[in-house]
This record gives structure tokens, sequence and C-alpha cells, in this order.
């Protein structure tokens, strides 16, 4: 009876034996040295994960920018620190450290028309299927609060009915840009100081039916600029930041009040 137990045992230790040393030698002959610098780099992210820099993670971008797939400023979230630590592994120039922000292109909200009361889901791309959305402006920011939910950082919230950013806790991981139905929020330098708080094509006429602070093409911003950064183009006016002295004349001249200066955070309400 022992004889007969003895020898499966000693079968299966023998197989368990073989096929250890087969993955040990296997391990050997496939093995691939590893880059030193992709685990420094990945140190030099700050693991958030979040997909901000157009990869699946923090380690699938270290990849990329250690086969030269990606810059070294590829993390939004990692901002300038990373750049820098991950330009001085990788030998080469950090690139843009400005740090990035993102900004709602629309100021609507309750100066914004209704077409009709929505009672559906507390979502925009669910409300952008039914008759287009309940706004009146097919441009517009829907205010159901789909960018908040997708913000790891809580840093943008619905006020009066319209997405409002707080630049001090965004990160610029774009992933309220990518929630976005309508394609308004836009990733720009911390340091811009004048936005076109507005993302209507529609012709004059029919946008003052739909909202009374949207851009109606008049152009006055276009013709009052100093330095030439601001032009309309399809009735809406739009900033050349490369051009830009924020000298803030586009703010003043504005009719609709809808450039407005970084600084201001609120919604404004006309009658």
């Amino acid at each position: 009876m022992m004889q007969t137990l003895v020898f499966p045992v000693l079968i299966l230790g023998g197989l368990g034996l073989f096929f250890g040393l087969l993955l040990a030698l296997g391990s050997k002959i496939f093995h691939v040295d590893q880059d030193p610098r992709l685990d420094k780099i990945v140190k030099a992210l700050p693991g958030a994960n979040c997909g901000g820099c157009g990869f699946s993670g923090c380690a699938a971008c270290a990849n990329a920018i250690l086969k030269g797939e990606a810059p070294a400023n590829a993390c939004p979230v990692g901002g300038a620190k990373s750049a820098v630590a991950i330009a001085e592994i990788m030998g080469i120039e950090a690139g843009n450290t400005a740090r990035m922000v993102a900004h709602v292109n629309c100021r609507g909200g309750i100066n914004a028309v209704q077409k009709f009361k929505y009672d559906g889901i507390e979502d925009c791309f669910a409300a952008s299927k039914v008759s287009g959305g309940h706004m009146g402006c097919p441009y517009g920011c829907l205010g159901l609060g789909t960018c908040v939910k997708a913000c790891p950082y809580d840093a943008i919230h619905i006020v009066n009915g319209v997405a409002v950013v707080d630049a001090k806790k965004c990160k610029a991981c774009g992933k309220c840009v990518a929630a976005c139905p309508r394609q308004i929020i836009s990733i720009v330098r911390e340091t811009e100081d004048v936005f076109v708080s507005c993302s209507s094509h529609q012709r004059g006429a029919d946008l003052r039916k739909v909202c009374n602070i949207g851009c109606i093409g008049c152009m006055l911003c276009q013709k009052n600029c100093p330095v030439g950064a601001i032009t309309v183009t399809d009735n809406l006016a739009s900033i050349d930041y490369d051009k830009c002295i924020h000298c803030g004349k586009c703010v003043t001249v504005c009719p609709r009040k809808l450039i407005v200066k970084a600084s201001d955070s609120t919604v404004e309400v006309q009658a």
C-alpha cells in the first residue's frame, strides 16, 4: 500500500522539478534587460493613472517617454516638477513646463433659455440625446454635471447652471474635456488671463433668442485689439494667446460681457 502511494508522489515531484527547471531556463533564454531609467521615470510621475497624458496609466506613459514616443512633459498632472525630473533622467529638454488648467467656454446657465424641462437622468450625454438637449443653445453647457462626476480632483462644479473650474484644484488631466458631450471645455495655460467664454457659432439674431450673454459676432473685440490677437470666425471670437498681451481691451469693449478675465470666476447674470 505504501509503495503504491510513493511512486505517484515521486512522479509528481519529478514533474514539478522538471517544469520548474524548464521555466527557469526559459526565463534566462528569453530574458530582456529592462532599461534602469524606466523605474526612475515611473517614480517621477504622480501615480494618478488618470489617462490625462493620453496613455492607459503612468507606467505606459513612462514607457512611451523612454521610447521617445512622448515628451518629458507628457504628464499634465505632474506638471513642471515631473517634467524637469524626467528630462534630467532622459538627458533631454523638459519642454513647456507652464501649469495647465481646464476652462469652460460657456457662461450660459441661468442666462440661457431652456427649450423644455428635462426630468431624465442627471447626465449631459443622456440629456443631449433628447431633442439635442433641453437648452436652447446647441453649443452651450447643459449644466447636469457630467464633468463634475468625471473630475477626480473636485475641481469643477455647477454654478448657476453652468460648469465652473476651480483653477487652484485643477490638474489639467482632461477628464472633464472627454466627459463633455458639447466639447466646450479646453485645456489652457494657467498664465492666460483673458477668455472668450462662449462656444456658439449661431448668427447674432439667433443667438439672442436663446442666450443673453453669448457671442453675437459683432467684431468689436477684433477691431479694438491693439495687437491683432483676437479674431471673429464663423460668428465666434477667439484669442491667439501667442499674440495676446493681456491688456484687457477686448474685455472692456465686449457688449455681451462674455470675454472675461481669469480672475472673474463668477457667472454673470444679465436681465
